[in-house]
Formats: structure tokens, C-alpha cells, sequence
């Protein structure tokens, strides 16, 4: 095949000289997430700076890549977070000190709607996750992070994309889930 120049019928006017376009960054993967809970997990000094409290959860926002969330999030001996989701966000953790133990749910719930679900069997899920260990989680991911240690504080990495634009805060009693409240940024910063 061949190409035919094409020849102006009247004379050309010079164009503006090309601005390079400014380029948009494609959003963090659940991947990417995960690779940043982890470098930043293996970072002693960051682990470390953590001011930990006795009796409550303590928490530093970090700067997370690619506009994302992030938090370093310090566990007393015997807390957790209660069943939540993040709504439309994906995630990331990785427990970085002591153990983190996590519920889930392998069901996909109606983002909303909805005040109470009864859920079918065979949807939990539970794994330990010791230092070094994490996982990344889609979006609508119901779950609860708990420090099951009656002795020793655990500390975590958290990413988010989007930034949480709310948590969804449920209720569990066997199989029923309910719907209890719903955070927004401005009730945890």
C-alpha cells in the first residue's frame, strides 16, 4: 500500500507550537495498593513512630500513591473494627507488627437500599494474617480487622482508592447482617 502526501490548496498557516498534554495517571491497582502496604510495612522507622495507646486504636495518615488513602493503624491487645465495608473504594493491608485476624465475606452485598440481609451459608471467611502478611480486596469488600492478642499490640498498613468517601458500619447476629450507620471523612480524621 502506498501513502499519497497530500498537497495543500492554498498555502498553510503555521500552527501553535504542540504543548505537551498533561498526563492523567491512571488510578493505584489493588496491586499497586498492595505493594505500597508492603514497602511501607518493612519500613522500621515509619512502624515504629507510631504512637501506640493502651486501651484505643491510635492511627497517622500517610501519603498514599497515586492520590490514594493511606493510614498506619496501631491495635491494642483485644480491638477491632466491628463489620464495615468501604464502599466504593479498593483496598489494601498488611499487618506489620503482631497479628491481625480478618472476617469476610465471599458474597458480593447490594451497595444500597438495604437495611438487613440474611446470608446464605458458606460466605465467611477467616484468615490470620502475621506479620508480613496482607491481602487487597475489591470494591464492597464487608469485613472486621481484629487484635485477638490478650498481650501485645499489632500494627497495620491501609491503602484506599478512591480516598473513602464513606464506611458503611453493620451489625452481625448469626446470619443476619444489618445496616447500623454510615461514616463519612469528616467523623474519622
Amino acid at each position: 500500500m502506498s501513502v499519497i502526501p497530500s498537497v495543500p490548496s492554498k498555502p498553510s498557516v503555521p500552527s501553535a507550537p504542540s504543548v505537551p498534554s498533561a498526563r492523567v495517571a491512571a488510578p493505584p491497582t489493588q496491586a499497586e495498593l498492595l505493594d505500597f502496604v508492603r514497602r511501607s510495612a518493612a519500613d522500621a522507622e515509619l512502624i515504629a513512630s507510631l504512637p501506640l495507646d493502651p486501651e484505643g486504636r491510635t492511627w497517622v495518615r500517610l501519603e498514599g500513591p497515586g492520590g490514594s488513602e493511606a493510614w498506619l493503624i496501631g491495635w491494642p491487645p483485644g480491638t477491632g473494627t466491628g463489620w464495615h465495608d468501604h464502599a466504593e473504594s479498593v483496598g489494601a493491608f498488611l499487618t506489620a507488627a503482631g497479628e491481625l485476624k480478618e472476617h469476610s465475606l465471599a458474597a458480593r452485598l447490594p451497595a444500597d437500599g438495604w437495611k438487613t440481609l440474611e446470608l446464605d451459608d458458606g460466605v465467611d471467611r477467616e484468615r490470620r494474617l502475621p506479620a508480613g502478611e496482607g491481602r487487597s480486596f475489591g470494591r464492597h469488600h464487608v469485613h472486621e480487622v481484629l487484635n485477638e492478642s490478650t498481650d501485645r499490640h499489632a500494627v497495620s498498613v491501609h491503602a484506599y482508592y478512591p480516598p473513602l468517601p464513606q464506611i458503611r458500619r453493620y451489625s452481625r447476629t448469626g446470619p443476619v447482617l444489618r445496616l447500623e450507620h454510615v461514616e463519612r471523612p469528616e467523623d474519622w480524621q
